[in-house]
């Protein structure tokens, strides 16, 4: 398969992936399809499943591409890939596990969950990335931002370096607060319902636009 073809096979599972993504998995190592005599890349099937496999790790377990290579070498050697236990996640019947945004969770919850310790929440919560109720619970959504977290601190990020990506959280919301608000203060509960799916509809706008412009700043950084 080319390259163009691989990506039309894996975009309807993965709909951000690219072929920077894929050429960069390359380059990391992780898979090594072979060129033709012109020097395009003809991948095989068993180049693309792992790929697939890569972007699950990454999706689901927030794996470093190292971790990921190991286990990839260790599957190519007949060994058992083992999971690291910081990167452990909950799941039934393949899915995993996540309590609801409206919901509340408890310290020993979120750990059961991402696997984080107590002393990294209450790291996590001095930086102000998540914030506890007072009766010391966390809203659903705090279990994600754990395991991103998690996830960038194996890469030498730690929560206080994650402080502007808060502060500028905060200051969308702001702005998503003062273009709903108009609807949201009216007294019908459809407007107000009509109101909070706006402000997710925005979120998600606001969230894609931020994912693009770093990917953007960070192709070049060269």
């Amino acid at each position: 398969m080319s390259i163009g073809t691989v990506l039309s096979v894996l975009k309807p599972e993965f709909p951000a992936v690219t072929i920077s993504k894929l050429r960069f998995l390359e380059e990391q190592g992780l898979v090594s399809p072979r060129r033709t005599g012109s020097g395009y890349r003809m991948y095989s099937r068993a180049d693309a499943e792992r790929i697939r496999y890569a972007l699950i790790a990454q999706r689901d377990s927030f794996l470093p591409l190292r971790v990921i290579r190991d286990q990839l070498a260790d599957l190519d050697a007949g060994r058992a890939a083992l999971q690291p236990s910081h990167a452990r996640m909950v799941s039934r019947d393949g899915e995993l596990v996540l309590p609801a945004p409206g919901a509340r969770v408890s310290v020993p919850e979120v750990c059961e969950l991402t696997g984080a310790s107590e002393a990294e929440l209450d790291e996590m919560a001095q930086a102000g990335l998540i914030l506890a109720d007072t009766r010391g619970r966390f809203p659903g959504r705090a279990v994600q931002v754990v395991q991103a977290a998690l996830a960038l601190a194996r890469h030498g990020i730690s929560p206080r370096h994650l402080r502007t990506v808060r502060t500028n959280a905060e200051r969308q919301a702001d702005v998503i607060d003062q273009v709903v608000a108009p609807q949201r203060a009216q007294h019908s509960g459809a407007a107000r319902e009509r109101s909070a799916a706006r402000a997710a509809e925005l979120a998600e706008l606001y969230a894609t636009l931020h994912a693009e412009l770093l990917r953007t700043a960070v192709d070049q950084l060269g």
